[in-house]
């Protein structure tokens, strides 16, 4: 029975000591060390999902390529396959996409998104710009409106003095300010001087030469001043008070 114990003792060490250890290039991870052989199954299904990576990844161009890589790349990046492909949303009215400039665009590698960011920044930058153009080229056609109206540069600057000399001893700041930013407020504001000073000074026509308070608060009774809030009729309560009790 001893004997028998100590052969099959040798048999086993005799076995192990058979086994082949596992190559040095071989990782551990594949190889069966009970077995003393190569892991194929999970050689090969690693292998397999290493291809399917390989197959996704777009390599660098190389310095001489021929720009077909470089193309693949751009196209992997997001770039569409020509100028015409780009969909632009317009941000600002009349920044439309530009076939010129989105060629450039497309030559210079732009993805999709970074074409509509171009045209994003643009009309943030482009906005204040054209509001400031427009107020500007506003401001100047009212100016000739004006001086037309007038008689020319000269007859508009003495009526625009005359017009703020009144406006200021008769009506209240907010409304000369509000008036005042525009053609038609300026000419309201004539139209009020006119009115106004012969009523009020007592000269021309059959005004008296002044309103007293009832007067007065009739004109405040009429839906004219607290309910339309027509600003001749205004201005004339304004004036009116204002000479009753100046200062």
């Amino acid at each position: 029975m001893i004997d028998s114990i100590e052969e099959i003792a040798e048999e086993i060490v005799s076995e192990a000591a058979a086994a082949p250890e596992r190559p040095a290039d071989i990782p551990e991870k594949f190889w069966d060390a009970e077995a003393g052989t190569v892991r194929v199954e999970a050689l090969l299904k690693s292998y397999g999902e290493l291809e399917r990576k390989l197959g996704r990844m777009v390599p660098l161009p190389e310095a001489d390529d021929d720009g077909s890589a470089a193309e693949r790349l751009l196209a992997a990046l997001g770039r569409p396959a020509t100028a015409a492909d780009y969909h632009i949303e317009p941000k600002l009215p009349g920044l439309e996409p530009d076939a010129t400039i989105n060629a450039r665009l497309h030559a210079a590698g732009f993805t999709q998104a970074q074409a509509q960011l171009v045209y994003e920044l643009a009309a943030e930058q482009l906005l204040p710009v054209a509001r400031d153009t427009l107020d500007d080229l506003e401001a100047t056609r009212q100016l000739d409106q004006l001086q037309r109206r007038f008689g020319g540069p000269e007859g508009w600057r003495e009526t625009a003095r005359q017009i703020r000399a009144w406006a200021g001893a008769h009506l209240a700041p907010e409304v000369v300010e509000t008036l005042a930013g525009s053609a038609d407020g300026v000419l309201a504001l004539h139209r009020m001087m006119k009115a106004a000073e012969p009523e009020l000074l007592g000269v021309g026509g059959d005004a008296p030469a002044e309103l007293g308070a009832e007067a007065l608060h009739e004109m405040m009774r009429d839906p004219r001043y607290w309910r339309d809030r027509e600003p001749d009729h205004v201005a004339r309560v304004t004036a009116g008070f204002r000479r009753l009790f100046p200062g």
